[in-house]
């Protein structure tokens, strides 16, 4: 196998994002609706009730006009159906017997109930050849390292990713967020990772922690590319500025399924890896209208798995509000781009100004080093309406003085009323106030 070649599947990747993927699509779905049909009645009945049945569709556009969107409201409502029984509920929702399933991951949602992601040994060989596109896309090859620091207890990107991962041929250290920061970084010096998995939270963290649990900068551990997911990170200039400074390494965000950004020197969103796995679409967050797929779009992501198994989502959305960009990359590599501009559960509403916690982040993050980056919004009343001013919780740099902090306060505010149209109230916190997390941070302070 030619390491030095464009992609990893250079049959598929250079035809993404053009007219002849639709017509693979197309045929894959056709193919998993007449089974989803014919062997599940959870599905065939969700067919009858929209009028789309297999026969009825004549085309992907048609698709997306009848076939109703799944979300995790629906998938809660399913598990009520089923008395309370999650395996019973994942039986009627996947496209094969449940006994077929050989792991299950989950992730906490946000009730706190697990949300089940059952794997069978197909969906398995899908991810690792997906997998194996994102990685090769960020330069890694056989031989090198990854030290892999996101929870491998039971959530989705711990165990699965490492199977995952390990397809390309790279080496996996699963460490795991459990394993502490100090564990982390040892295992990164010991075993000489060339490369990082980990949320950016606790990526940033590792720079503050690093010259105190061993010895030396993160820079010298010889990290010469960090791979993120799970929140804001290359997208956000200044978390990637500090990043890849700080570790002399290039900072990847992953997403959203299938999605990798590039090395491109302004960020240009995630390439999206799988068109022949996956469809992507966006509708619109309120009517679920289907929106147009063209360049700049913006909307609620909708995706619909063409080859699952376990993991199959049919028109599934999991509140990912995104902009689309369907022209050219300037890197030059395939598939179309994706930017994850929030979360729809995470939408403020301050005077009638949308805002999301990934905005006000950018803007926190661009006053380091005089603040660390973390903070919190304290919400007095459930979303989406905050009551003026947004209060926003946030920690100062041990560097910083007390009395720069008035200053400092109004230059944010400041920056904020420009930028996002919106005027918040700084409350200082003390460095190192915040849990670092190995896992998504939680933006919000909720006091209600």
């Amino acid at each position: 196998m030619d390491a030095g070649r464009e992609y990893w599947d250079m049959e598929i990747e250079p035809l993404l994002n053009t007219p002849e993927i639709k017509d693979v699509q197309w045929g894959k779905l056709q193919q998993l609706l007449t089974r989803l049909y014919d062997s599940k009645p959870f599905w065939r009945e969700r067919m009858d009730t929209a009028d789309a049945r297999p026969q009825d569709l004549k085309s992907l556009e048609d698709f997306s006009r009848r076939m109703p969107i799944m979300d995790k409201a629906q998938r809660r409502q399913l598990v009520l159906d089923c008395d309370g029984d999650v395996i019973r509920a994942v039986d009627q929702s996947i496209a094969v017997p449940v006994d077929d399933v050989v792991l299950m991951a989950a992730t906490s949602g946000t009730t706190g109930e697990p949300t089940p992601y059952p794997h069978t040994e197909r969906d398995n060989e899908i991810n690792a050849e997906v997998f194996a596109r994102i990685l090769w896309r960020a330069g890694l090859r056989r031989g090198d390292r990854v030290v892999h620091a996101f929870g491998l207890s039971m959530w989705l990107a711990g165990v699965p990713y490492v199977q995952r991962m390990q397809n390309s041929g790279v080496c996996m250290l699963p460490v795991g967020a459990e394993g502490g920061s100090e564990r982390i970084l040892r295992f990164a010096k010991q075993f000489q990772a060339t490369a990082l998995f980990a949320t950016p939270s606790l990526v940033e963290h590792l720079i503050e922690k690093a010259p105190d649990l061993i010895g030396m900068p993160v820079s010298d551990l010889g990290i010469k590319t960090i791979l993120c997911a799970g929140e804001p990170g290359a997208g956000i200039a200044e978390v990637r500025n500090r990043i890849e400074s700080s570790y002399g390494a290039t900072l990847y965000d992953h997403g959203g399924g299938y999605g990798i950004s590039c090395g491109h020197a302004e960020y240009q969103g995630m390439h999206h890896v799988a068109d022949d796995k996956m469809i992507f679409e966006l509708v619109d967050p309120d009517t679920r209208e289907p929106i147009p797929f063209e360049h700049g779009a913006k909307g609620l992501a909708v995706q619909t798995s063409l080859e699952a198994e376990g993991m199959l989502w049919m028109r599934e959305t999991f509140g990912d509000i995104v902009q689309v960009f369907t022209e050219p990359c300037p890197c030059g590599m395939s598939g179309f781009r994706f930017k994850v501009v929030g979360r729809a559960d995470d939408m403020l509403k301050v005077k009638g100004v949308m805002v999301y916690p990934a905005a006000i982040d950018g803007v926190i993050t661009g006053f380091a080093p005089q603040v660390t980056g973390e903070f919190r919004i304290v919400l007095d009343n459930p979303p989406p309406r905050v009551v003026p001013p947004l209060v926003l919780r946030v920690e100062y740099d041990e560097h910083v003085s007390p009395e720069q902090l008035p200053a400092l306060a109004g230059e944010i505010e400041s920056h904020m009323r420009s930028t996002l149209k919106i005027s918040p109230r700084i409350e200082w916190v003390a460095p190192y106030s915040f849990e670092r997390t190995g896992g998504k941070t939680n933006f919000f302070e909720r006091r209600y």
